[in-house]
């Protein structure tokens, strides 16, 4: 039967730990840090994803938090650079405007519709850019 795994922590590590999870400005940083302070006490890590933090995460996600913890202490738990998606638009690299993308560009190019008959609320009558031939009275 496999036993779970377990995060043993120094006095040093532990107290480094529940400062960053009480006064670190940085969110994600601060639910890291108590993720491995319950798994430190004795919880498993797929209780901890599914349980005992304030958003729910897959047991691996805590997994490699532990891993890099391990691997790298406080600074594995940092966002690395390079992760998440790519602007769109960068000022230093030349021709990165050379065509516009998304869905407002493409309508910007587009001319605007037609209506066939609009009413003018200040005149209170219809106006049209239909002619229209007079009523015979």
């Amino acid at each position: 039967m496999p036993t779970h795994r377990t995060l043993q922590l120094s006095e040093a590590q532990r107290a480094e730990l529940r400062r960053v999870r009480d006064h670190d400005t940085r969110p994600y940083l601060r639910e890291r840090a108590a993720a491995l302070l319950k798994i430190a006490d004795g919880a498993k890590a797929a209780v901890v994803a599914r349980r005992l933090l304030l958003r729910r995460h897959k047991p691996d996600t805590i997994y490699a938090w532990q891993d890099r913890y391990e691997r790298e202490g406080l600074s594995g738990l940092l966002i690395r650079k390079g992760r998440g998606r790519k602007p769109a638009f960068s000022p230093g690299v030349p021709g990165a405007a050379a065509r516009p993308r998304g869905p407002l560009a493409r309508s910007a190019t587009r001319p605007a519709p037609v209506r066939g008959a609009t009413q003018s609320l200040a005149a209170g009558r219809r106006t049209s850019s239909v002619p229209v031939a007079p009523a015979d009275e």
